[in-house]
């Protein structure tokens, strides 16, 4: 029996030992230890054609699975091509490890080949980032790495390993601990029983729930808190499909008028950012008290799954608030009555809000559907409904452009039995289009549907309507991506008009194979939006 191993062989284990059963990489000589290691430990290993698309992939597979996505990429520019994704996963507090190559240190500071210090470039876009120094330190580093990105605000976190302490060895260790991620601390009791009476007492109180409460798996609490609180719930991010769309409490449509017109708004698991006007009026009301929770940087702030429970215990007995929530239900009504209009559109080019209602109706109940662009992609954070979270993926705050060929094959590779459908802007789709060939090698049945605008939506029409003019903001008319990715060995075609969007859909599912529908989009069409996105 081998009782010794080199460093990647150490990092391999205790990956095996966490439950890591894929791990995205870009072959590079300084990371063949762990790629080789890894191999040999049953983790399967998918290259991609870009490091960005290793790193978004593990950042896909964190919020489809919510365990901590894995990545390896090779010294110098593959940890800076790595470096967008980490800003989105901490924008997102997507739990991920990305393991860096790094050059000797025997020979550190000689000009050895893409020698950089990894550690200071990636220190402000990770909740951690070390260099490994000894083997002997590999197999426990890489294993509180990976506890780390899973405790409290969850998160990515970055080690980067010398090729010699790659190769150096040390023992293997026993599988004696199991590290246990940190959930935070209980907050405060006194607090958590002011925000429960304020909820209770509250004539129109209302419910923000964000990512923090996926992440935390309290969304059997929240549901709970909602029911037992009579209490109207909109959320943001991966909160989405928290409440089915069905559910009497829950309003997406309605919530600007039910933040504007609260008098106590709980803000539970999402940032006070740019999304919610940083708290501040118009979005919300003059007088409406704002009640902040999260697992940190929040006035109330512990466990959320443990905070979001006691108050659901503590706001029994609260009024059934009839007349509120009627009120929001008219609005509801009276908004997605508003969106028929366009979601009907027999228009060719095709209007893309009827394009992401096709894709709604086509889609299985539990497919998993992956938004990687601008306007197209806000058509569908309006329009799209899910019955249960996880079922929704996209950029989020950071809104970095080309995550979605990473997030869908993460997805699929998570949940085979499952849908997986990426709607990607045709800006979008130029960023990562090489990753159709990932897909096709590993054999990753992903169906793209192409928004196809020939156009920078989210900035020609605004820089139109602000400035009078547009500057690059026009891409090629009808170009024929479908062809790139028929040329990669993918199922591809072109739809031109709205009744052939579904069966273009039913064919590219059918063939088995990677593929895109390229639908061609009305450039004209504008994405109603009621803010600006700074």
């Amino acid at each position: 029996m081998i009782d010794s191993g080199n460093a990647g062989e150490l990092v391999a284990l205790a990956l095996e030992r966490a439950g890591v059963s894929h791990l995205f990489t870009l072959n590079g000589g300084h990371i063949w230890p762990v790629l080789t290691a890894a191999t040999e430990h049953g983790i399967r290993i998918i290259d991609v054609r870009h490091e960005q698309s290793a790193a978004f992939a593990a950042e896909g597979w964190a919020k489809v699975t919510r365990e901590c996505g894995v990545a390896a990429v090779t010294a110098g520019p593959g940890v800076t091509n790595s470096a967008s994704a980490l800003a989105q996963a901490l924008g997102n507090d997507s739990p991920m490890f990305v393991i860096g190559g790094r050059a000797p240190i025997a020979r550190w500071g000689m000009g050895s080949l893409q020698e950089m210090d990894h550690v200071e470039v990636v220190r402000s876009l990770t909740k951690k980032a070390i260099t490994l120094t000894s083997a002997e330190e590999a197999y426990a580093s890489a294993a509180e790495c990976m506890r780390t990105a899973l405790s409290r605000r969850t998160g990515p976190v970055f080690m980067d390993i010398p090729i010699d302490v790659f190769f150096g060895a040390a023992d293997l260790p026993e599988a004696t601990e199991h590290l246990t991620p940190d959930l935070g601390p209980r907050a405060d009791p006194s607090q958590v029983a002011d925000a429960a009476r304020l909820l209770r007492d509250a004539e129109r109180p209302v419910i923000v729930a964000g990512g923090g409460v996926w992440w935390a798996r309290a969304e059997d609490e929240l549901r709970a808190l909602v029911e037992v609180g009579h209490v109207p719930l909109t959320v943001n991010g991966m909160a989405r499909g928290m409440l089915p769309p069905s559910h009497p409490l829950f309003f997406s449509r309605a919530r600007s008028h039910a933040l504007r017109e609260s008098d106590v708004a709980l803000v539970i698991g999402a940032r006070l950012d740019f999304r919610l006007n940083f708290g501040q009026p118009p979005v919300f009301g003059e007088d409406t008290r704002l009640v902040h929770v999260d697992v940190d940087r929040a006035p109330i702030s512990g466990s959320l799954k443990a905070v979001i429970g006691e108050l659901g215990t503590l706001v029994r007995g609260a009024p059934d608030r009839e007349g509120w929530i009627a009120t929001l239900r008219d609005a509801e009504s009276a908004a997605r009555k508003r969106d028929l209009a366009m979601m009907s559109s027999d228009s060719s080019p095709v209007h893309p809000a009827r394009l992401i209602a096709e894709v709604d109706r086509f889609a299985d109940p539990d497919a998993i559907i992956v938004g990687d662009g601008g306007d197209f992609i806000s058509f569908a954070g309006r329009l799209l409904e899910r019955e249960k979270p996880g079922l929704w993926i996209d950029p989020g705050p950071f809104g970095c452009l080309g995550s979605g060929p990473g997030y869908a094959m993460a997805a699929k590779l998570a949940r085979p039995e499952r849908q997986v459908l990426l709607l990607s802007g045709d800006g979008a789709f130029g960023f990562s289009a090489m990753e159709f060939d990932t897909m096709v090698r590993h054999r990753i049945p992903v169906v793209c549907v192409v928004g196809n605008n020939g156009i920078w939506a989210l900035e020609k029409h605004p820089m139109q309507s602000m400035l009078g003019v547009s500057v690059a903001a026009d891409l090629g008319h009808g170009t024929r991506y479908d062809k790139v990715v028929e040329a990669l060995g993918g199922h591809g075609e072109m739809v031109e008009r709205p009744e052939d969007i579904r069966p273009a859909l039913e064919r590219a599912f059918k063939s088995g194979l990677p593929a895109c529908v390229n639908v061609i989009c009305d450039p004209d069409a504008e994405y109603p939006r009621s803010s600006v996105l700074m």
